[in-house]
């Protein structure tokens, strides 16, 4: 009984990344030091450093596991649709179930990046989910027949990210159906505009 007990405990690792994402998301990256993340984690300080090396790696694996959790809600709101232009306007209801979870602060990466340095680790993970996001935009509008999905891309993901501002800024997950809508537009012009150009020719 014992020995099933002791192995269904999450692992150290686990259980300094649940605490390091509830503070730091929470109060912030920098804001929160070592020692509190060890305290609500219930491990030694020597587990922290034998798994992640420097707080800067578990600031790291953190919005690593942020960017995990995001993607999958976002990829999972996108595979609920078949035509092209559903699933690219589906990455915007993909946010609004984000923007609609308790105790929503606002989005983890650009809370990291504010805090962070150029070129250090936090901000080189907040890079790397900017492009997979810009990535999932340009691959969609692509799909959508749009003419210059890199185009759109940038602009939808200037709303992406202004919808996650709007929505802590004013607490309401509603900011997602505003940026949706936005964005339709958007793609239906491109749509069009192209549609024109080829006629045009």
């Amino acid at each position: 009984m014992a020995v099933r007990e002791a192995s269904a405990r999450p692992s150290a690792r686990e259980r300094l990344l649940a605490a390091a994402d509830e503070l730091f998301y929470s109060e912030g990256v920098h804001t929160v030091g070592i020692d509190r993340i060890i305290e609500q984690a219930g491990v030694a300080k020597a587990s922290l450093y034998n798994t992640f090396g420097s707080k800067d790696e578990l600031v790291r694996a953190y919005l690593e596991r942020r960017q995990v959790s995001v993607t999958q809600r976002i990829l999972r709101a996108v595979d609920r649709y078949d035509t092209p232009r559903e699933r690219l306007l589906a990455v915007f209801e993909g946010q609004g179930d984000l923007f609609a979870q308790p105790g929503y602060r606002g989005c983890a990466f650009a809370r990291a990046s504010a805090e962070s340095h150029p070129g250090d680790l936090a901000e080189q993970a907040t890079q790397a989910y900017r492009g997979w996001v810009r990535g999932l935009l340009t691959e969609l509008a692509t799909q959508a027949g749009v003419p210059e999905p890199d185009a759109l891309a940038r602009q939808l993901h200037l709303l992406y990210e202004g919808s996650g501002q709007s929505a802590r800024m004013d607490r309401s997950p509603d900011a997602a159906v505003a940026a949706r809508a936005a964005a339709a537009v958007l793609l239906d012009a491109a749509l069009a505009g192209g549609l024109a150009e080829r006629q045009g020719s």
